[in-house]
């Protein structure tokens, strides 16, 4: 009657200090990726509303354009 081992879960017994001290690390890294992710993402932002900026502000420019030359321009007889 020999027993089937292979469901069992292999367990491992750690010290709790060496276990701590790999959950710091662990936590500093974690807390380092998220700080590049965060700035990464800040930069990404700044170019998007770069571009938007630029954006409204070419609409605009021609809006006023436009409302010179076909309003205030034949007004004034320009």
């Amino acid at each position: 009657m020999t027993e089937d081992r292979s469901d069992r879960v292999p367990s491992v017994v750690t010290d709790p200090e060496d276990f701590q001290a790999v959950l710091d690390k662990l936590n500093k890294i974690d807390e380092k990726v998220e700080f590049v992710n965060s700035e990464v993402a800040q930069r990404i932002g700044k170019k998007v509303g770069r571009d938007i900026g630029i954006l409204y502000g070419a609409v605009a420019g021609i809006i006023m354009f436009l409302l010179y030359v076909l309003f205030l321009a034949p007004m004034l007889g320009i």
